[in-house]
């Protein structure tokens, strides 16, 4: 049961709590704007939006995709945090129209106007750090205040987007600041929850070495992240950067073998956490080197390693345990997921490659394109009816 509402909800069970309609939506519009990208990437179709068409996949993926998935968890794990009624119904309902007028603003800004997008796309996330900022104070559950410190920049990062776009010709900062909001929620967060599953699942079915307790080690793990990606934002290619996410980079893979990941292998759906999770060390120290030898790697490699692994990847394993748990599945990986989730990792690979060979890059593109869309698309067609269907 999701935090302790004091009447039985009774309207429309897609409405019931934040991940159903909020994951639903994230993982149909992950493989569907990547569809409409494709033909935009080679030319083949266009848009009426006033951001370049790199711009638009960009912003979609962050504040359309991810900001939605963000939405989802965090509506159905705040009333755990704090005994409140969840948000369900109609408010519920408006929060996912002002999701989709965002989407359609952004698509058709060169029609209204890209003021008038800008206000209509950043409605979302404000009324959702508005009503995670009600709930948390009402519930005086204050150690979860955090959360709206990501919430907040990547808010800020949204309306950035639109004037950067709009006014230089092209997003810069916002980028970035919109990426190291979403990873830093993550950090939290997975911070969190890893360790927690995992612990879990070992104490019942293999005893033994259990993940560290979280302490000054993970402490100065998320500092030294934090400060690092604060910096990225400003100075992009300052050496001393470069010289923080390796750092960082080491420190979050000492980490996760502290969390004792590798002794999941028997669960795949502790596992895939891990796995995920991993994209992060493993994107800071591709950014790292692409800053301290800026002639020999890309910084667009360690970018897609965090925006396709770590945020594609730790989102799609998220939805997977969240929707089974509340539903009343069981929490195993069946064959589906093991497919959904091994697509996701196809896309990763193939999508950091692109980068080491461009002259195959238009392909690879594609195919990384392809294995997402089944990944996400086939998460909708797996997930969808429980998410539709009245809860267990």
């Amino acid at each position: 049961m999701l935090g302790n509402p004091r009447k039985k909800y009774t309207g429309p069970a897609f409405l019931s709590f934040g991940f159903r309609p909020f994951f639903m939506i994230a993982s149909v519009y992950a493989g569907v704007s990547v569809l409409l990208w494709l033909p935009l990437f080679m030319g083949h179709l266009e848009i009426s939006s006033v951001f370049a068409p790199v711009d638009w996949h960009i912003h979609e993926m962050l504040f359309g995709f991810a900001a939605a998935a963000v939405c989802g968890f965090l509506l159905t794990a705040v009333p755990n945090w704090t005994g409140r009624m969840p948000v369900q119904g109609r408010p519920l309902l408006l929060m996912t129209i002002l999701w989709l007028v965002g989407r359609l603003a952004v698509t058709y800004s060169a029609h209204i106007g890209w003021i008038a997008a800008a206000v209509l796309d950043s409605l979302f996330l404000l009324v959702l750090s508005l009503v995670i900022a009600r709930e948390i104070v009402r519930g005086k559950n204050w150690r979860n205040l955090k959360v709206l410190i990501p919430l907040g920049v990547l808010l800020g990062a949204n309306l950035l987007f639109h004037l950067e776009a709009n006014i230089s010709g092209m997003a810069d900062y916002s980028k970035r600041m919109a990426l190291a909001a979403i990873i830093a929620f993550i950090l939290i967060i997975g911070g969190r929850i890893i360790p927690s599953f995992t612990r879990n699942w070992l104490v019942k079915f293999n005893p033994g070495r259990l993940p560290a307790a979280f302490g000054s080690f993970e402490k100065i793990n998320l500092l030294v992240s934090m400060v690092t990606m604060v910096g990225w934002i400003a100075l992009p290619e300052q050496m001393l950067v470069g010289f923080g996410f390796l750092i960082a980079s080491v420190l979050l893979f000492v980490q996760l073998g502290r969390w004792a990941g590798t002794r999941t292998l028997g669960e795949p759906l502790v596992l895939i956490l891990h796995v995920s999770y991993l994209f992060i060390p493993i994107g800071f120290l591709l950014i790292g080197l692409s800053i301290l030898f800026p002639d020999t790697l890309l910084p667009v490699v360690g970018i897609h390693a965090l925006g396709t692994g770590a945020i594609g990847g730790m989102i799609l394993a998220v939805m997977m345990r969240a929707s089974k748990g509340h539903t009343g599945k069981p929490l195993i990986m069946r064959k589906s997921d093991s497919l959904i989730y091994t697509a996701l990792l196809l896309s990763v690979v193939l999508r950091v490659l692109s980068a080491f060979y461009p002259d195959s890059v238009s392909w690879l593109i594609t195919l990384s394109g392809a294995f997402w869309i089944t990944a996400f698309l086939g998460f909708s067609a797996a997930y969808g009816r429980s998410l539709l269907k009245s809860a267990a």
